[in-house]
């Protein structure tokens, strides 16, 4: 059975739901940036979207958007992927609490700051009763979600899903990676914001689907044999080296600790003349590797490639490998 990427969409620091950081990228040269953020009216009443944080509306747009591309109301499954989770409401909630001696406390801050809200609300909204989970495994937060879909799509259970990769990162939380030089120390690209809401569908094909989902691999400090491995449980690799049509959409951020990782892996299967950096369009957090599963989505669509793999190595030590495919 087939897996297609019906839909994608994307709010980041590019011009938000549209493609135009494929021709005219906004380019951002602070070390921290939010997100470009769209008309909210269009996906959610004022009044609603009073009570909810930037997170919430994101989320609910890119999902929205998606949904309506695909002509669904209510999808099968609703899989999310959140380093963070609503890390500004959290960050609202403790505030108030050491500022106003536990008192007055907002219930609206306290209601929105777990984790599984993003789901949850997105379900509600679309009247979704089917499978809704939600995976916080720092940087393949995403390709955990993305995994789990892929698999209830191959083995039946669903025939769709709606994936989502959310992140917001405050000023607050932005000085503390650079404290722990997680970010910063010469950095290409600026830590910014993810939203994205990806369509999965098995067998949809048609002049709208935007590509295949061909496998997802998830390791755990993997050695040059656990990538060898597989890659070749993908069917990418050719003599030892990555086939010469395949194009890597790498997390490289311009970081010494975060490109060295990368770097090993690219000397020893892909040349640097087919590696693409998709963090200098989107920035760096905690969901960045849902941009770069939206970005190769779009690539390929673009016919840019006809193979893209999406390569998310993480300093903690899981990583992820995606492949994509015309």
């Amino acid at each position: 059975m087939n897996i297609y990427v019906q839909a994608a969409n994307q709010i980041s620091i590019q011009q938000p739901l549209c493609e135009s950081w494929l021709t005219e990228p906004v380019e951002h040269r602070e070390p921290f940036v939010r997100a470009i953020d769209p008309d909210f009216r269009d996906y959610v009443s004022p009044v609603e979207g009073r009570r909810m944080g930037k997170l919430m509306k994101r989320a609910l747009a890119t999902s929205l958007k998606t949904l309506r591309e695909c002509g669904i109301d209510q999808p099968d499954a609703i899989v999310t992927g959140t380093g963070l989770g609503s890390v500004e409401s959290t960050e609202a909630f403790l505030l108030d609490l050491c500022q106003n001696g536990e008192q007055l406390l907002k219930p609206t801050h306290f209601m929105q700051s777990t984790h599984n809200t993003i789901g949850s609300l997105v379900a509600i909204q679309t009247k979704t009763h089917g499978y809704n989970a939600t995976y916080s495994h720092g940087t393949i937060s995403f390709e955990s979600a993305l995994a789990d879909a892929y698999l209830q799509l191959r083995a039946g259970d669903i025939g769709n899903a709606l994936v989502l990769g959310q992140d917001v990162t405050t000023e607050r939380y932005f000085h503390l990676l650079e404290l722990i030089d997680y970010v910063g120390n010469g950095m290409d690209g600026a830590c910014g914001e993810a939203s994205v809401a990806a369509m999965l569908m098995a067998d949809a094909s048609d002049e709208k689907t935007l590509c295949e989902l061909a496998g997802v691999k998830l390791l755990h400090r993997p050695t040059t044999d656990d990538w060898q491995r597989a890659l070749e449980q993908l069917g990418v690799l050719s003599d030892g080296a990555l086939a010469d049509d395949i194009v890597v959409m790498s997390g490289e951020n311009g970081h010494p600790k975060n490109d060295e990782l990368y770097g090993q892996w690219l000397s020893r299967f892909a040349p640097k003349n087919r590696v693409v950096s998709y963090k200098r369009w989107f920035g760096e957090c905690f969901s960045a590797s849902a941009l770069g599963f939206y970005a190769a989505a779009h690539w390929i669509h673009a016919n840019r490639a006809r193979y893209v793999i999406l390569l998310n190595i993480g300093r903690e030590g899981s990583s992820a490998i995606t492949l994509l495919k015309r």
